[in-house]
Protein backbone atom coordinates (compact mmCIF):
# COMPACT_ATOMS: atom_id res chain seq x y z
CA UNK A 1 0.00 0.00 0.00
CA UNK A 2 2.04 2.53 0.48
CA UNK A 3 4.30 1.36 -2.48
CA UNK A 4 1.68 2.08 -4.78
CA UNK A 5 0.54 5.43 -2.65
CA UNK A 6 4.71 6.60 -3.30
CA UNK A 7 4.18 5.86 -6.79
CA UNK A 8 1.23 7.82 -7.40
CA UNK A 9 2.38 10.88 -5.88
CA UNK A 10 5.02 10.55 -7.84
CA UNK A 11 3.25 10.14 -11.05
CA UNK A 12 0.76 13.16 -9.72
CA UNK A 13 4.28 15.40 -8.78
CA UNK A 14 5.90 14.63 -12.04
CA UNK A 15 2.77 15.75 -13.90
CA UNK A 16 2.47 18.39 -11.98
CA UNK A 17 6.39 19.64 -12.45
CA UNK A 18 5.69 19.06 -16.26
CA UNK A 19 3.00 21.07 -16.72
CA UNK A 20 4.55 24.21 -14.75
CA UNK A 21 7.57 23.72 -17.12
CA UNK A 22 5.74 23.80 -20.24
CA UNK A 23 3.65 27.05 -19.22
CA UNK A 24 6.76 28.49 -18.42
CA UNK A 25 8.18 27.78 -21.56
CA UNK A 26 5.14 29.26 -23.67
CA UNK A 27 5.44 32.18 -21.32
CA UNK A 28 9.01 32.98 -21.66
CA UNK A 29 9.43 32.17 -25.38
CA UNK A 30 5.55 32.37 -26.99
CA UNK A 31 5.77 35.75 -29.30
CA UNK A 32 1.72 36.10 -28.33
CA UNK A 33 0.89 36.71 -24.77
CA UNK A 34 -1.63 38.91 -24.84
CA UNK A 35 -4.53 36.13 -24.13
CA UNK A 36 -7.11 37.24 -21.49
CA UNK A 37 -5.48 34.99 -18.81
CA UNK A 38 -6.38 35.08 -14.92
CA UNK A 39 -3.74 36.96 -12.28
CA UNK A 40 -1.59 34.88 -10.84
CA UNK A 41 -2.22 36.49 -6.89
CA UNK A 42 -5.32 33.76 -6.18
CA UNK A 43 -6.57 36.61 -3.99
CA UNK A 44 -8.35 38.30 -7.15
CA UNK A 45 -8.43 35.02 -9.33
CA UNK A 46 -12.12 35.93 -10.34
CA UNK A 47 -10.93 38.60 -12.24
CA UNK A 48 -10.65 38.54 -15.59
CA UNK A 49 -7.91 41.19 -17.40
CA UNK A 50 -9.03 42.45 -20.79
CA UNK A 51 -5.75 44.20 -22.17
CA UNK A 52 -5.27 45.52 -25.85
CA UNK A 53 -4.57 43.57 -28.48
CA UNK A 54 -1.80 45.05 -30.64
CA UNK A 55 -2.87 44.03 -33.79
CA UNK A 56 0.48 42.49 -35.14
CA UNK A 57 3.42 40.19 -33.69
CA UNK A 58 6.46 41.32 -35.08
CA UNK A 59 10.15 39.86 -35.05
CA UNK A 60 13.22 41.76 -36.09
CA UNK A 61 16.25 40.92 -37.59
CA UNK A 62 18.86 43.60 -38.36
CA UNK A 63 22.43 44.01 -40.15
CA UNK A 64 24.00 47.04 -38.02
CA UNK A 65 27.58 48.59 -39.82
CA UNK A 66 29.22 51.74 -38.92
CA UNK A 67 31.73 52.68 -40.53
CA UNK A 68 34.88 55.72 -38.63
CA UNK A 69 33.09 58.62 -40.08
CA UNK A 70 29.30 58.16 -38.50
CA UNK A 71 27.93 56.34 -41.36
CA UNK A 72 25.64 53.66 -40.29
CA UNK A 73 23.99 51.15 -42.91
CA UNK A 74 21.67 49.11 -42.40
CA UNK A 75 19.76 46.27 -43.29
CA UNK A 76 15.93 45.80 -41.47
CA UNK A 77 13.74 42.19 -42.13
CA UNK A 78 10.66 42.53 -40.16
CA UNK A 79 8.67 39.50 -40.41
CA UNK A 80 5.25 40.71 -39.25
CA UNK A 81 2.08 38.50 -38.46
CA UNK A 82 -1.66 40.21 -38.80
CA UNK A 83 -3.65 39.11 -35.43
CA UNK A 84 -6.35 42.10 -36.26
CA UNK A 85 -9.43 41.55 -37.31
CA UNK A 86 -8.84 43.26 -40.39
CA UNK A 87 -7.12 42.81 -43.55
CA UNK A 88 -4.69 45.21 -44.68
CA UNK A 89 -3.81 46.99 -47.87
CA UNK A 90 -0.72 48.64 -46.61
CA UNK A 91 1.84 48.61 -43.60
CA UNK A 92 2.36 51.70 -41.43
CA UNK A 93 5.80 51.78 -39.85
CA UNK A 94 7.66 54.47 -37.46
CA UNK A 95 10.85 56.16 -39.20
CA UNK A 96 11.77 58.28 -36.42
CA UNK A 97 15.72 58.99 -37.82
CA UNK A 98 13.79 61.17 -40.75
CA UNK A 99 12.75 63.98 -38.44
CA UNK A 100 16.04 65.18 -37.24
CA UNK A 101 16.63 65.90 -40.91
CA UNK A 102 17.19 69.20 -42.46
CA UNK A 103 13.74 69.69 -44.17
CA UNK A 104 12.08 67.97 -41.00
CA UNK A 105 14.10 70.00 -38.46
CA UNK A 106 16.01 72.74 -39.72
CA UNK A 107 17.04 74.34 -36.71
CA UNK A 108 19.85 71.92 -36.24
CA UNK A 109 23.14 72.70 -36.01
CA UNK A 110 24.10 69.19 -37.99
CA UNK A 111 21.02 67.49 -38.98
CA UNK A 112 21.04 63.84 -39.76
CA UNK A 113 21.26 62.52 -43.09
CA UNK A 114 18.86 59.79 -43.93
CA UNK A 115 18.72 57.37 -47.45
CA UNK A 116 16.39 54.51 -47.89
CA UNK A 117 17.62 52.12 -50.68
CA UNK A 118 15.36 49.45 -50.68
CA UNK A 119 12.32 48.23 -49.66
CA UNK A 120 10.57 44.97 -50.64
CA UNK A 121 7.85 42.39 -49.38
CA UNK A 122 8.42 39.53 -49.60
CA UNK A 123 11.51 39.62 -51.90
CA UNK A 124 9.69 41.78 -54.86
CA UNK A 125 10.48 45.46 -54.23
CA UNK A 126 7.82 47.82 -52.91
CA UNK A 127 6.86 51.25 -53.45
CA UNK A 128 6.57 53.22 -50.31
CA UNK A 129 6.11 57.27 -49.37
CA UNK A 130 8.09 59.03 -46.05
CA UNK A 131 6.18 61.74 -44.56
CA UNK A 132 7.69 62.82 -41.96
CA UNK A 133 8.36 59.94 -38.97
CA UNK A 134 5.09 58.15 -41.31
CA UNK A 135 6.99 54.85 -43.54
CA UNK A 136 3.82 53.51 -45.76
CA UNK A 137 3.97 50.33 -47.86
CA UNK A 138 1.35 49.55 -49.79
CA UNK A 139 0.90 45.94 -50.31
CA UNK A 140 0.47 44.37 -53.71
CA UNK A 141 -1.59 41.64 -52.05
CA UNK A 142 -4.22 41.90 -49.32
CA UNK A 143 -2.66 40.54 -45.95
CA UNK A 144 -5.80 39.06 -44.03
CA UNK A 145 -5.88 38.02 -40.47
CA UNK A 146 -3.20 35.30 -38.90
CA UNK A 147 -0.99 35.47 -42.28
CA UNK A 148 2.54 36.77 -42.11
CA UNK A 149 4.20 39.31 -44.78
CA UNK A 150 8.14 40.16 -44.52
CA UNK A 151 9.53 43.70 -45.41
CA UNK A 152 12.38 44.32 -45.65
CA UNK A 153 14.13 47.89 -45.67
CA UNK A 154 17.89 48.59 -46.57
CA UNK A 155 18.84 52.41 -45.26
CA UNK A 156 21.79 54.53 -44.15
CA UNK A 157 21.38 57.13 -41.76
CA UNK A 158 23.98 59.82 -39.92
CA UNK A 159 23.16 60.62 -36.70
CA UNK A 160 22.91 64.54 -36.01
CA UNK A 161 24.16 66.29 -32.86
CA UNK A 162 21.19 68.05 -30.79
CA UNK A 163 18.42 65.84 -31.44
CA UNK A 164 15.82 64.02 -29.13
CA UNK A 165 17.47 60.58 -27.99
CA UNK A 166 18.46 59.74 -31.79
CA UNK A 167 21.68 61.99 -31.48
CA UNK A 168 25.52 62.39 -31.11
CA UNK A 169 27.55 63.88 -28.68
CA UNK A 170 31.42 63.96 -27.62
CA UNK A 171 31.87 61.50 -30.07
CA UNK A 172 29.27 58.85 -28.78
CA UNK A 173 26.44 57.43 -30.67
CA UNK A 174 23.08 57.02 -29.19
CA UNK A 175 20.79 54.98 -31.17
CA UNK A 176 17.04 55.46 -29.88
CA UNK A 177 13.94 54.62 -32.42
CA UNK A 178 16.84 53.91 -35.30
CA UNK A 179 14.85 51.26 -37.06
CA UNK A 180 11.93 51.51 -38.72
CA UNK A 181 9.29 49.73 -36.37
CA UNK A 182 6.10 48.40 -37.10
CA UNK A 183 3.13 50.49 -35.97
CA UNK A 184 -0.13 48.86 -33.21
CA UNK A 185 -3.11 48.36 -35.24
CA UNK A 186 -6.45 48.86 -33.78
CA UNK A 187 -9.32 49.25 -36.71
CA UNK A 188 -7.00 50.99 -38.37
CA UNK A 189 -2.97 52.24 -37.88
CA UNK A 190 -2.83 53.88 -34.33
CA UNK A 191 0.17 55.81 -35.79
CA UNK A 192 0.33 59.68 -34.29
CA UNK A 193 2.33 62.70 -35.47
CA UNK A 194 5.55 62.90 -33.99
CA UNK A 195 6.31 65.66 -30.88
CA UNK A 196 10.05 66.67 -29.38
CA UNK A 197 7.92 66.47 -26.07
CA UNK A 198 6.85 62.80 -25.04
CA UNK A 199 6.74 59.90 -26.66
CA UNK A 200 4.71 59.51 -29.46
CA UNK A 201 5.65 56.17 -30.53
CA UNK A 202 3.85 53.22 -29.82
CA UNK A 203 5.25 49.26 -30.10
CA UNK A 204 4.34 45.82 -29.45
CA UNK A 205 6.37 43.32 -27.64
CA UNK A 206 8.40 41.89 -30.59
CA UNK A 207 11.91 39.48 -30.95
CA UNK A 208 15.50 41.21 -32.01
CA UNK A 209 18.27 39.98 -33.43
CA UNK A 210 20.63 42.42 -34.28
CA UNK A 211 24.35 41.69 -36.54
CA UNK A 212 26.49 44.78 -35.54
CA UNK A 213 29.54 45.72 -37.21
CA UNK A 214 31.59 49.06 -35.48
CA UNK A 215 35.00 50.62 -35.15
CA UNK A 216 37.62 48.79 -32.71
CA UNK A 217 37.50 51.95 -30.49
CA UNK A 218 34.16 51.74 -29.82
CA UNK A 219 32.03 50.29 -26.88
CA UNK A 220 28.52 48.92 -27.36
CA UNK A 221 25.74 48.93 -24.92
CA UNK A 222 22.60 47.49 -25.94
CA UNK A 223 19.10 46.33 -24.77
CA UNK A 224 20.41 42.61 -24.85
CA UNK A 225 21.49 41.42 -21.79
CA UNK A 226 24.66 39.13 -24.64
CA UNK A 227 26.45 42.62 -24.96
CA UNK A 228 29.65 42.19 -22.90
CA UNK A 229 32.29 44.40 -21.52
CA UNK A 230 34.89 45.31 -23.10
CA UNK A 231 32.49 44.91 -26.53
CA UNK A 232 33.83 43.00 -29.66
CA UNK A 233 33.53 45.10 -32.43
CA UNK A 234 31.59 42.58 -34.07
CA UNK A 235 28.72 40.43 -33.09
CA UNK A 236 25.45 38.90 -32.66
CA UNK A 237 22.91 39.89 -30.01
CA UNK A 238 19.19 38.91 -29.16
CA UNK A 239 15.99 40.61 -27.10
CA UNK A 240 13.19 39.08 -26.60
CA UNK A 241 9.35 40.46 -25.96
CA UNK A 242 11.17 44.10 -25.59
CA UNK A 243 9.37 47.11 -26.67
CA UNK A 244 12.24 48.58 -28.58
CA UNK A 245 15.91 48.18 -28.93
CA UNK A 246 18.53 50.85 -28.00
CA UNK A 247 21.99 50.94 -28.55
CA UNK A 248 24.95 53.14 -27.51
CA UNK A 249 28.10 53.09 -28.71
CA UNK A 250 30.49 55.07 -26.59
CA UNK A 251 34.23 56.03 -27.26
CA UNK A 252 36.32 56.72 -24.05
CA UNK A 253 34.81 56.24 -21.01
CA UNK A 254 34.77 54.71 -17.79
CA UNK A 255 32.65 51.53 -16.47
CA UNK A 256 31.63 50.39 -12.60
CA UNK A 257 29.98 47.07 -12.43
CA UNK A 258 28.39 45.34 -9.25
CA UNK A 259 26.08 41.60 -9.31
CA UNK A 260 22.26 41.51 -7.68
CA UNK A 261 22.08 37.83 -7.72
CA UNK A 262 22.57 36.83 -10.92
CA UNK A 263 22.08 40.13 -12.34
CA UNK A 264 24.86 42.65 -13.45
CA UNK A 265 24.48 46.16 -12.93
CA UNK A 266 26.79 48.15 -15.15
CA UNK A 267 27.15 51.84 -14.85
CA UNK A 268 28.94 53.81 -17.98
CA UNK A 269 30.04 57.13 -18.67
CA UNK A 270 32.69 59.53 -20.58
CA UNK A 271 32.67 62.17 -18.23
CA UNK A 272 34.74 61.38 -15.85
CA UNK A 273 33.91 63.61 -12.83
CA UNK A 274 30.53 61.85 -12.41
CA UNK A 275 30.68 59.48 -9.59
CA UNK A 276 29.82 56.43 -10.63
CA UNK A 277 29.64 54.64 -7.57
CA UNK A 278 27.72 56.85 -5.87
CA UNK A 279 24.76 55.63 -8.87
CA UNK A 280 25.57 52.29 -8.91
CA UNK A 281 24.91 51.72 -5.30
CA UNK A 282 21.31 53.94 -5.69
CA UNK A 283 20.54 51.86 -8.76
CA UNK A 284 21.39 48.68 -6.44
CA UNK A 285 19.15 49.27 -3.68
CA UNK A 286 16.24 50.46 -6.19
CA UNK A 287 16.28 47.08 -8.44
CA UNK A 288 16.29 45.10 -5.24
CA UNK A 289 13.63 46.79 -4.01
CA UNK A 290 11.30 46.50 -6.91
CA UNK A 291 11.95 43.20 -6.96
CA UNK A 292 10.69 42.58 -4.25
CA UNK A 293 7.83 44.69 -4.12
CA UNK A 294 6.65 44.48 -8.03
CA UNK A 295 7.96 41.73 -9.67
CA UNK A 296 11.30 39.88 -10.92
CA UNK A 297 13.30 42.04 -13.69
CA UNK A 298 13.23 40.40 -16.83
CA UNK A 299 17.14 40.57 -17.82
CA UNK A 300 20.17 39.08 -16.60
CA UNK A 301 21.71 42.57 -16.56
CA UNK A 302 21.10 46.67 -16.34
CA UNK A 303 22.68 49.09 -17.92
CA UNK A 304 23.23 52.51 -17.12
CA UNK A 305 24.35 55.52 -19.47
CA UNK A 306 25.11 58.91 -17.71
CA UNK A 307 25.72 61.11 -20.74
CA UNK A 308 22.00 61.15 -22.26
CA UNK A 309 18.64 62.58 -21.85
CA UNK A 310 16.94 60.81 -19.14
CA UNK A 311 14.75 57.73 -20.69
CA UNK A 312 13.90 54.18 -20.39
CA UNK A 313 14.46 51.06 -22.48
CA UNK A 314 14.13 47.65 -22.31
CA UNK A 315 17.27 46.80 -20.41
CA UNK A 316 19.06 50.24 -20.61
CA UNK A 317 18.01 53.49 -18.83
CA UNK A 318 19.96 56.98 -19.73
CA UNK A 319 20.41 59.52 -17.44
CA UNK A 320 21.92 63.11 -17.12
CA UNK A 321 19.56 65.68 -18.25
CA UNK A 322 16.00 66.63 -19.35
CA UNK A 323 15.46 66.91 -22.77
CA UNK A 324 19.03 67.72 -23.98
CA UNK A 325 19.15 70.48 -21.34
CA UNK A 326 22.28 71.01 -18.91
CA UNK A 327 23.35 68.38 -16.76
CA UNK A 328 22.07 68.13 -13.77
CA UNK A 329 22.89 68.00 -9.89
CA UNK A 330 23.68 64.72 -8.05
CA UNK A 331 20.69 63.88 -6.19
CA UNK A 332 18.47 64.89 -9.21
CA UNK A 333 20.82 62.20 -11.45
CA UNK A 334 20.46 59.61 -8.68
CA UNK A 335 16.00 59.86 -8.39
CA UNK A 336 16.33 60.07 -12.23
CA UNK A 337 17.94 57.21 -12.67
CA UNK A 338 15.92 55.31 -10.22
CA UNK A 339 12.78 56.95 -12.09
CA UNK A 340 13.90 55.35 -15.29
CA UNK A 341 14.95 51.65 -13.28
CA UNK A 342 11.06 52.02 -12.11
CA UNK A 343 10.17 51.97 -16.04
CA UNK A 344 11.67 48.61 -16.26
CA UNK A 345 8.59 47.23 -14.67
CA UNK A 346 5.92 50.15 -15.97
CA UNK A 347 6.49 50.43 -19.34
CA UNK A 348 8.85 47.76 -20.31
CA UNK A 349 6.90 44.93 -19.16
CA UNK A 350 2.96 46.29 -18.41
CA UNK A 351 2.67 48.71 -21.72
CA UNK A 352 0.56 51.50 -22.43
CA UNK A 353 0.42 53.84 -25.60
CA UNK A 354 2.48 56.87 -24.50
CA UNK A 355 0.61 59.00 -26.49
CA UNK A 356 -2.64 58.38 -25.35
CA UNK A 357 -2.38 57.27 -21.29
CA UNK A 358 1.12 58.72 -20.90
CA UNK A 359 -0.05 59.60 -17.30
CA UNK A 360 -0.13 55.76 -16.91
CA UNK A 361 3.31 55.00 -16.82
CA UNK A 362 4.59 57.78 -16.05
CA UNK A 363 2.44 58.40 -12.44
CA UNK A 364 2.73 54.56 -11.72
CA UNK A 365 6.48 54.76 -12.23
CA UNK A 366 6.76 57.52 -9.96
CA UNK A 367 4.34 56.33 -7.53
CA UNK A 368 6.84 53.26 -7.06
CA UNK A 369 9.91 54.99 -7.05
CA UNK A 370 8.20 57.55 -4.01
CA UNK A 371 7.97 53.87 -2.30
CA UNK A 372 11.24 53.38 -2.39
CA UNK A 373 12.31 56.62 -1.62
CA UNK A 374 10.55 56.36 1.91
CA UNK A 375 12.21 52.99 2.41
CA UNK A 376 15.66 53.65 0.97
CA UNK A 377 16.21 57.43 2.83
CA UNK A 378 13.88 56.96 5.85
CA UNK A 379 11.33 59.81 4.33
CA UNK A 380 7.78 60.67 4.25
CA UNK A 381 5.88 59.89 1.08
CA UNK A 382 5.68 62.79 -0.12
CA UNK A 383 3.47 63.59 -3.31
CA UNK A 384 1.37 66.75 -2.57
CA UNK A 385 -2.44 67.44 -3.87
CA UNK A 386 -1.76 70.70 -3.39
CA UNK A 387 0.85 71.73 -5.72
CA UNK A 388 -1.39 70.86 -8.21
CA UNK A 389 -4.74 72.46 -7.87
CA UNK A 390 -3.78 75.45 -9.96
CA UNK A 391 -3.79 72.53 -12.98
CA UNK A 392 -6.86 72.00 -13.93
CA UNK A 393 -7.27 69.71 -16.91
CA UNK A 394 -7.38 65.63 -16.66
CA UNK A 395 -4.36 64.05 -16.61
CA UNK A 396 -5.24 60.95 -18.94
CA UNK A 397 -5.61 63.45 -21.88
CA UNK A 398 -3.56 62.71 -25.15
CA UNK A 399 -0.14 64.51 -25.17
CA UNK A 400 -1.60 66.94 -27.62
CA UNK A 401 -4.38 68.21 -25.82
CA UNK A 402 -1.69 70.20 -23.20
CA UNK A 403 -0.42 73.34 -24.59
CA UNK A 404 1.64 73.91 -21.62
CA UNK A 405 2.40 72.52 -18.00
CA UNK A 406 2.13 68.97 -20.06
CA UNK A 407 4.98 67.70 -17.40
CA UNK A 408 2.71 68.75 -14.57
CA UNK A 409 0.27 66.62 -15.20
CA UNK A 410 1.69 63.13 -16.58
CA UNK A 411 4.47 63.07 -13.44
CA UNK A 412 3.40 65.43 -11.36
CA UNK A 413 -0.60 65.72 -10.87
CA UNK A 414 -0.81 61.92 -11.72
CA UNK A 415 1.36 60.30 -8.63
CA UNK A 416 0.16 63.04 -6.04
CA UNK A 417 -3.73 61.61 -7.00
CA UNK A 418 -2.98 58.39 -7.28
CA UNK A 419 -1.53 58.54 -3.95
CA UNK A 420 -4.49 59.94 -2.61
CA UNK A 421 -6.32 57.61 -3.25
CA UNK A 422 -3.87 55.17 -1.72
CA UNK A 423 -4.35 56.89 1.39
CA UNK A 424 -7.24 56.66 1.63
CA UNK A 425 -7.15 52.96 1.52
CA UNK A 426 -4.05 51.86 3.45
CA UNK A 427 -1.00 53.82 2.52
CA UNK A 428 1.89 52.10 1.83
CA UNK A 429 1.33 48.98 2.21
CA UNK A 430 -1.69 48.84 -0.10
CA UNK A 431 0.68 50.50 -2.79
CA UNK A 432 3.08 47.94 -2.66
CA UNK A 433 0.64 45.01 -2.78
CA UNK A 434 -1.26 46.36 -5.26
CA UNK A 435 2.42 46.96 -7.35
CA UNK A 436 2.63 43.61 -7.13
CA UNK A 437 -0.17 42.10 -8.11
CA UNK A 438 -0.96 44.80 -11.03
CA UNK A 439 2.19 43.17 -12.45
CA UNK A 440 1.27 39.69 -12.01
CA UNK A 441 -1.92 40.22 -13.86
CA UNK A 442 -1.00 42.58 -16.78
CA UNK A 443 2.68 41.37 -17.11
CA UNK A 444 3.48 41.65 -21.02
CA UNK A 445 0.17 43.29 -21.90
CA UNK A 446 -1.36 46.60 -23.00
CA UNK A 447 -3.31 48.77 -20.51
CA UNK A 448 -5.29 52.04 -21.26
CA UNK A 449 -7.43 54.32 -18.32
CA UNK A 450 -10.48 52.18 -18.73
CA UNK A 451 -8.94 48.91 -17.75
CA UNK A 452 -6.43 50.10 -15.24
CA UNK A 453 -9.23 51.95 -12.94
CA UNK A 454 -11.71 49.08 -13.76
CA UNK A 455 -9.09 47.41 -12.24
CA UNK A 456 -8.09 49.68 -9.44
CA UNK A 457 -11.73 49.71 -8.45
CA UNK A 458 -11.87 45.92 -8.27
CA UNK A 459 -8.61 45.77 -6.02
CA UNK A 460 -9.63 48.56 -3.28
CA UNK A 461 -13.33 47.73 -3.49
CA UNK A 462 -14.51 50.71 -4.61
CA UNK A 463 -18.09 50.97 -6.02
CA UNK A 464 -18.33 54.22 -7.43
CA UNK A 465 -15.92 57.31 -9.38
CA UNK A 466 -15.87 59.72 -6.82
CA UNK A 467 -12.33 59.29 -6.11
CA UNK A 468 -11.59 60.06 -9.56
CA UNK A 469 -13.61 63.06 -10.46
CA UNK A 470 -11.86 65.43 -11.44
CA UNK A 471 -8.55 64.28 -12.29
CA UNK A 472 -9.27 61.27 -14.76
CA UNK A 473 -11.69 61.51 -17.72
CA UNK A 474 -13.72 58.51 -16.99
CA UNK A 475 -17.01 56.95 -18.96
CA UNK A 476 -19.97 56.88 -16.87
CA UNK A 477 -19.93 53.29 -17.13
CA UNK A 478 -16.34 52.34 -15.84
Amino acid sequence: MVGKITRGRIVVICLAVALISSEYFLYKYSNWRYAYTEPLNKRYSDFLPKSIPPGNESQYDITLKMDPDGMFNVHSSISIKNTSADPWNELVLYFIPNMFTENNNPKLHEPSKISIDRISIDGNEARFTLDKDKLTVPLNKELVPNRVVVAEVSYQFTLPEGGLRFTKSNGNYYLAQWYPMIATYRDGWNKRDFRLKGETYHTAFSNFKIKYDIPKNFTIVTTSEEDLYPSKSQGHIEANNAKEFFIAILGDHQVVEKKLGNINIRVFSVDKNKNLNDIIEIAYASLEYFQKTIGPYPYKQLDIVLDESGMEYPGIVTANSINGSSSIGTDALRRMVVHEIAHQWFYGIISNDPFTDAWLDEGITELAAGMFYSDYFDEDIAFEEEQYVHLPLPVNLPLDKYSKNQSSYIYGKSTAMLWKVFEQNGGKTTVEDFLKTYFNTYQYKEVDTKEFIRFLKYYLNITDNSLFSGWLVLDDKE
